[in-house]
């Protein structure tokens, strides 16, 4: 894709294989330290993932990335751009939807296509191609006419995506675009960003939803404004996690957590986390499997039947709690 009028080439190390690299980059607000010396990397054409907690200095990051915050120290370049320097430049090639979607509720869909496509500068027939594109992409041909606010928030979220990258932008970023959506309209929303890419665009995604971080080809980590873990999701659970998952089957678990939360804070047993999840429970320990009788045991001393147990692969939310706990 060319540059929209107006806006110069890119220097020559944007045509490496990056799309975001950032080194060192850090905000300060007052006293108040929101991202702290991070630095990671973003090939072009993949998902990437960045998660975190809420307030952990995911939002701030993107900010900067788009040139609307000024890093306090450290560098980034975004499709070679140094954000610094050359936002100005950079910004028409990129696409952005916040976690309320961007959205006007008292216009209709096509009113706030209209709206996204000019201020974009699109116009004329090409203005009217890439609505189409976006309506027919998220669903709603036969509804341009309705209030957006009458939508529910599956297809406004896919409305969103479509004024996102109506001007075909190379990079986009989307800050927890699924939350508040049902699981139903999370699934489809990620089978369009896997469309999306195929057309070699790159895809920054913040989220705080362990399983969509398992969809990302790349992920990072940052809480308390620090990246604690960085790679590919399997990477991550091969190399990250601290001890050994345990899940737990037992027919009163509310019950039985309490038990060996009581155990894990007199340090009774070896038990670096405990957990429920949903009916069961998550025990993380080191060489867990050796204490498997013993953890029965004591469910059993304190009335409680243990039910099944399994020494199972960590999930991503797993190896989150345990990176944060050596934080």
């Amino acid at each position: 894709m060319g540059d929209p009028p107006g806006v110069q080439a890119p220097p020559a190390q944007s045509e490496d294989r990056y799309a975001i690299r950032v080194e060192n980059l850090t905000k300060d607000f007052g006293s108040f330290r929101a991202v702290d010396h991070i630095s990671f990397d973003v090939r072009r054409g993949q998902i990437f993932g960045f998660l975190g907690p809420n307030g952990s200095g995911k939002t701030t990051t993107i900010r900067m990335l788009l040139g609307l915050l000024h890093p306090s120290s450290g560098t980034a370049q975004v499709l070679g751009y140094d954000i610094s320097r050359d936002s100005e430049r950079v910004r028409p090639r990129l696409g952005y939807m916040s976690q309320r979607f961007s959205l006007y509720g008292d216009l209709t869909v096509l009113e706030n296509l209209r709206f996204y496509g000019r201020t974009y500068g699109l116009k004329g027939e090409r203005l009217r191609e890439r609505i189409r594109f976006a309506v027919e992409m998220a669903g709603l041909k036969g509804r341009e006419g309705e209030r957006t606010k009458n939508l529910s928030g599956g297809w406004r979220q896919r409305l969103a995506l479509g004024a996102a990258i109506l001007h075909e932008p190379d990079l986009v970023f989307l800050d927890e675009p699924t939350a508040g959506v049902d699981p139903v309209s999370r699934r489809a929303f990620w089978d369009l960003l896997y469309e999306i890419t195929t057309s070699g665009v790159t895809i920054f995604v913040t989220t705080h939803y362990m399983d969509e971080a398992e969809h990302c080809e790349e992920l990072a980590f940052i809480h308390d404004g620090h990246i604690i873990a960085r790679g590919s999701p399997s990477r991550i659970k091969e190399t990250m996690m601290s001890g050994q998952v345990l899940e737990i089957a037992p027919p009163n678990p509310a019950q039985a957590v309490a038990i060996l939360s009581e155990a894990q804070k007199n340090k009774a047993l070896p038990i670096e986390e405990v957990a429920l999840y949903g009916s069961l429970i998550h025990l993380v320990a080191p060489q867990v499997e050796q204490y498997m009788d013993a953890i029965a045991d004591l469910l059993r001393v304190n009335g409680q039947e243990p039910g099944p147990m399994t020494v199972i692969a960590p999930s991503l939310e797993d190896v989150f709690i345990s990176c944060i706990r050596r934080e």
